[in-house]
């Protein structure tokens, strides 16, 4: 609550003038009690009083960073007088805590500073200020014209729910669970001077409304005034203070940026004379309340683009997408985009501090999170600089693959003393040069609508599938593979699995990916030379197979390149015995694609990728699979059909193609432009028809995928190839079929519904999860369209602990496993396991999730 930190603004400054400060407040905890404890002069007796200060309680510690122009200066700023002050604070057996609140408190013992200003407020304001037991990050942005000051906190108020919930560290109050993510933005509230100020059109108009205040007797000075956003009363900034003070230090680091970037889009729209609305108040207090409510774990009010409450991710995300132009001329627009990724995987610091009192019970355990936590963001404690590593696990949770019951698994204990070796802070500067090895490789994927592609998420923690277990799914998936492409065979042929009762027809002819396209291959052989099944293990540790891919499977590439990533960035992983190595995949890729040149081809067959470039979502993995076959890769203007054979130009010549690797969906293939400028599809099925070219996969393949048809592989197993299915599936219902419908509709809050054509997580609706107006949705779309909808029971998934941040935790994970058919079939030695976000069982990466090293065992 006070003001010391000393911030200038200099118009030349990086061209903008918006320098940054932090002022951060910081708990005093004792290290064996774990309560706050009054001890901080004691602290600061040893500290530079010109970066360090008092507050209202003798509890706290306050750190001034230098003046900064950047958000690295910023970081190491606050990593400084983090170090500082934690170095002095262990050596008297005391920890310091950088969230809003802690839990283990005891009132009687914790007086306020003896100066005559805190006695004051003490003796005015009594319960508020002894119960001011709480801490905030405040953030100071450079701004030297007060009347544009004041016009910047107008103007970014709508904003700060939004940051309130990405700070969110003060789930405890006194002891207990409050019920918020934020209990101290609550405790701050209750000042009257704290919160929105309501409209003001100059400094003067705000400069009066002080004066007015300390007439009233309502306050003394005008440090005194709390707004959520306001002109610093003695430094030239515009001062940030709605959010709680953070463990992480990226968090700081990430609300700095943002705040920063809003300060110059506020200030631009005031030079230019831009008009703007104001947040109605109640509507602003509710948003302001939600996001105390709710962090990052819930919903948002998005305002001013819409009163209705939006997910948490969806907020930031837009709030993060619209600053882009700004963060981009402050140069702070890739460091905040994947901060903001970073927080949005991590969750806030309230959820995690819920996790570890629920792990054991003990309210000490949320203690030890935030002193770790807070000293793992200031590197380089210690004696000789060492970092004593914080506690990373273990955490208890029913069917987790590491550390079932709580224990760590033998298979896992090599690799988990390295990581609590290397502790959390030494895992984030591991996770910093995953980046720097990502960014090198152009390890990346987009999603569709942003117009930046991203860094493929990448979990350091290895995952280990036993040999025992591999051996048996590499059975069950060729067997599955292999029934599967006779059955599309036998779709665009004779049919004889509808005619025989196996299928029943409308399932194909309903079918959004039943394609003419699909009887173009008019010759007997494989149409699904590559092939990705997606697993998943439940909590007793069965297997079974969730979806299956033969259009386009993406994450070989993915697959290997987390090998790499993984001996490159975490060396002392010790590798256990039958490691299999992935290096082999591009060999055996290659020699499917060469098995499924036709006859025309001669003994040398050649090969292309077909991708649609650097657009394409998986445009990494394109170029890497081609490089390492020794392949070109191609786009379609560099294709052309002549006289039943197809071609690629390239310096004037022409160079006969006899197998097209395709990684592009069908309709584009079919109208993308030709190298002669006419869409290539007609004279590709000229070629097609000639049998002439190869297209791995064939067209129409997508009818495999369907979801509808996943209900009868097991039948077509044992049709298609006598035996019995080696792989269990998830029981599903058809709501084509009256009798399923009707169980479904009944039971929608207890399945999984899906599209028949739904792909990558699109459209799922998980019933114990969604929302009373999910379900309606849902239940209306089955019942205008029931063929075109299945539903299936939910999956106990198992669990793999991830590193968020500060500590293992456990995130749900699926297996996709490759298979390359030719003259016989294999399973690729890489399998590619995907991880959902937090409080998610969807694990595609563009719904969040990410990816980890898959260590199979031979």
């Amino acid at each position: 609550m006070t003001e010391s930190l000393s911030v200038t603004s200099d118009e030349t400054t990086a061209g903008h003038g918006l320098t940054l400060g932090v002022e951060e407040e910081l708990h005093v905890v004792d290290l064996v009690t774990r309560e706050l404890v009054p001890r901080a002069q004691e602290i600061l007796d040893e500290l530079d009083p010109s970066a360090f200060s008092a507050e209202l309680h003798r509890s706290v510690v306050e750190t001034n960073t230098p003046v900064a122009d950047d958000l690295d200066g910023l970081r190491d700023g606050i990593v400084d007088r983090r170090r500082a002050a934690i170095t002095v604070a262990e050596s008297k057996g005391l920890g310091l805590v950088a969230a809003g609140t802690v839990p283990l408190v005891d009132l009687e013992s914790l007086p306020v500073t003896p100066t005559s200003r805190y006695r004051r407020m003490l003796d005015d304001y009594q319960l508020l200020a002894r119960e001011q037991l709480i801490c905030g990050a405040q953030v100071h942005v450079g701004v030297p014209d007060r009347d544009e000051a004041v016009a910047v906190t107008q103007r970014i108020t709508s904003a700060l729910p939004t940051l309130l919930a990405l700070s969110t560290s003060s789930p405890f109050w006194m002891g207990e669970d409050s019920g918020y993510a934020s209990v101290r933005s609550l405790v701050w509230l209750r000042w009257p001077t704290a919160g929105d100020p309501g409209m003001l059109n100059s400094a003067a108009e705000h400069d009066e409304l002080v004066a007015d205040l300390i007439a009233s007797g309502t306050i003394t000075d005008p440090k005194m005034v709390y707004f959520d956003v306001r002109p610093s009363a003695h430094v030239p900034t515009v001062e940030l203070r709605v959010t709680d003070s953070s463990p992480d230090v990226d968090t700081v680091v990430l609300l700095a940026g943002l705040f920063r970037g809003l300060v110059l889009r506020a200030r631009q729209d005031y030079r230019a004379g831009r008009p703007f609305t104001p947040a109605r108040p109640p509507l602003h207090r509710a948003a302001m309340w939600r996001a105390a409510r709710s962090g990052l774990e819930g919903e948002l009010l998005d305002l001013p683009h819409s009163p209705r409450p939006v997910p948490a991710a969806v907020a930031v995300e837009r709030l993060v997408g619209d600053l882009r132009p700004q963060l981009e001329e402050l140069g702070d627009w890739e460091q905040v985009f994947d901060l903001s990724v970073r927080a949005l995987s991590r969750g806030s610091s309230a959820a995690r501090q819920r996790r570890a009192l629920a792990r054991r019970g003990r309210i000490s355990d949320v203690v030890d999170l935030v002193v770790a936590d807070t000293r793992g963001g200031a590197t380089g404690i210690g004696p000789e600089g060492q970092t004593v590593p914080a506690g990373l696990f273990p955490y208890k949770r029913p069917g987790d693959e590491a550390f079932p019951d709580g224990e760590v698994a033998p298979a896992y204990a090599g690799i988990l003393n390295v990581l609590s070796a290397l502790g959390s802070a030494g895992l984030r500067r591991r996770e910093d040069t995953r980046d720097d090895e990502q960014r090198a490789r152009g390890i990346t994927f987009s999603v569709a609508g942003e117009a930046a592609t991203r860094l493929f998420p990448f979990d350091l923690v290895p995952r280990l599938v036993p040999a025992d277990d591999w051996a048996a799914l590499r059975v069950g998936l060729v067997q599955r593979v292999r029934a599967l492409d006779r059955f599309i065979q036998d779709v665009y042929g004779d049919r004889n699995a509808v005619r025989d009762g196996i299928v029943p027809e409308w399932v194909l002819d309903g079918s959004p990916e039943l394609r003419p396209s699909g009887a173009l291959v008019n010759h007997e052989g494989v149409r699904a030379q590559v092939a990705g099944v997606d697993l998943v293990r439940d909590v007793d540790g069965r297997w079974c197979v969730l979806e299956d891919n033969l259009r386009v499977p993406s994450g070989i590439a993915y697959a290997m390149q987390n090998r790499r990533l993984t001996q490159n960035v975490l060396p002392e992983l010790p590798e256990p015995d039958g490691l299999v190595s992935v290096e082999r995949t591009p060999e055996l890729l290659k020699r499917a694609l060469i098995e499924a040149a036709r006859p025309a081809a001669g003994d040398d067959p050649k090969i292309v990728v077909l991708s649609q470039g650097p657009d394409d979502s998986a445009w990494f993995e394109h170029r890497m699979l081609a490089e390492e076959m020794g392949v070109p890769v191609v786009r379609s203007v560099e294709l052309f059909a002549d006289e039943g054979r197809v071609f690629r130009l390239r310096d004037g010549k022409r160079h006969p193609v006899d197998v097209i690797y395709l990684r592009m969906g069908e309709d584009s293939l079919i109208h993308s432009p030709g190298a002669d400028g006419m869409p290539l599809g007609p004279s590709l099925i000229t070629a097609l028809h000639a049998d002439t070219v190869v297209l791995a996969n064939a067209l129409g393949n997508g009818i495999g995928d369907d979801k509808a048809v996943y209900a009868y592989v097991p039948k077509l197993i044992e049709y298609y190839l006598g035996e019995k299915p080696l792989l269990a599936d998830v029981p599903t219902y058809l709501c084509g079929i009256p009798e399923q419908r009707a169980e479904v509709l009944d039971r929608l809050h207890e399945l999984v519904c899906k599209p028949v054509d739904g792909y990558g997580g699109d459209r799922i609706v998980i019933g114990p999860h969604a929302s009373e107006e999910d379900l309606s949705a849902v239940r209306r779309q089955i019942r205008t369209a029931p063929h075109r909808w299945v539903a299936q029971e939910v999956v106990r998934l198992s669990t793999h602990p991830v590193f968020d941040g500060h500590q293992l935790a456990p995130r749900h994970v699926d297996l996709r496993a490759f298979i390359f058919s030719g003259t016989e079939s294999v399973v690729a030695p890489a399998a590619l396991t995907r991880v959902a976000p937090a409080g998610s069982m969807i694990v595609n990466s563009s719904r969040g999730g990410g990816s980890k090293d898959t260590w199979l065992l031979g």
